[in-house]
């Protein structure tokens, strides 16, 4: 199943056209994209009744990120063993645990205002909850995971080192256009292996980024069983799972954001995400 945000309702994705959840189940079901996840089993149940596309074709729309407005976005770091080794960092013993504000969130075609010379992209695998999940066991985590989607964690790594200590990272990945998903969101039941599914970004056409995320170092299961040990996980909440090497911040030259700029972010099924950038007022 696929979930998109088109003009701020919610549909489903079915051979590549677009249905209209809320028209489509005759009012049973919410218009509104994040309200839906408080009815994932219902929509569940719904959509595997079968739909029949009646709407647009996916391609020929505009669409908004799949969950617009989530109470808690988690971020985790250091979670690939290349993008250790290339910033020089120790691997860490447990998942490394950021936030990124949810105002940061946006869709996967918006243009992002650039605040300063220094932003770097970092292209994810994002998981949405489904299902409320406090003390979940790695081996049950899946259970709770609506789908997957792609992301960026921009970041303006000035802020994010700049003293004292310790860094900034949650404020220097928060500003407006920061957190960008989509195309659409993709449940786990539709990849061959969801432990093992191909993420990457290029840059003005140059492969920046690429790897696969049976390379986490801490996968999706170890994730939420972590988070949920400390803290419910509610449904239509975002974790950005991790960046892989080819960071900009540590090449050098340096490669960094700039207005004009093209970054297209994939995540196999789940379709590429296409960002320009222009200074911010």
């Amino acid at each position: 199943m696929r979930i998109a945000n088109v003009h701020g309702r919610a549909a489903l994705v079915v051979d590549g056209r677009l249905v209209d959840i809320e028209r489509a189940s005759a009012g049973r079901l919410p218009a509104d994209p994040q309200e839906l996840y408080e009815r994932w089993d219902d929509l569940r149940a719904w959509a595997e009744a079968g739909v029949e596309p009646t709407g647009p074709m996916l391609d020929d729309v505009r669409l908004g990120p799949p969950v617009p407005r989530p109470r808690q976005v988690f971020a985790i770091g250091l979670n690939y063993r290349a993008h250790i080794a290339e910033g020089g960092a120790e691997t860490p013993s447990a998942p490394m645990v950021f936030t990124k504000f949810a105002s940061a969130v946006a869709g996967p075609y918006d243009e992002v205002r650039l605040p300063a010379e220094t932003v770097d992209y970092e292209s994810e695998m994002v998981v949405v909850v489904g299902r409320r999940a406090a003390r979940v066991a790695a081996a049950d985590a899946w259970g709770f995971v609506a789908g997957l989607t792609a992301g960026q964690d921009l970041s303006e790594r000035a802020l994010q080192i700049a003293p004292p200590l310790p860094p900034q990272f949650s404020l220097a990945k928060s500003f407006p256009g920061f957190a960008p998903i989509g195309p659409v969101l993709v449940t786990p039941d539709e990849f061959p292996d969801p432990d093992d599914i191909e993420i990457g970004c290029t840059l003005n056409g140059q492969q920046m980024q690429k790897a696969r995320t049976s390379e986490l170092i801490f996968g999706v299961p170890a994730i939420i069983e972590f988070l949920s040990s400390v803290l419910p996980l509610l449904p239509g909440d975002l974790i950005f799972t991790g960046s892989p090497a080819g960071i900009g911040w540590v090449r050098e030259p340096r490669v960094l954001l700039r207005p004009g700029d093209s970054l297209v972010t994939t995540l196999d099924l789940a379709g590429s995400m296409r960002h320009t950038f222009a200074w911010r007022d």
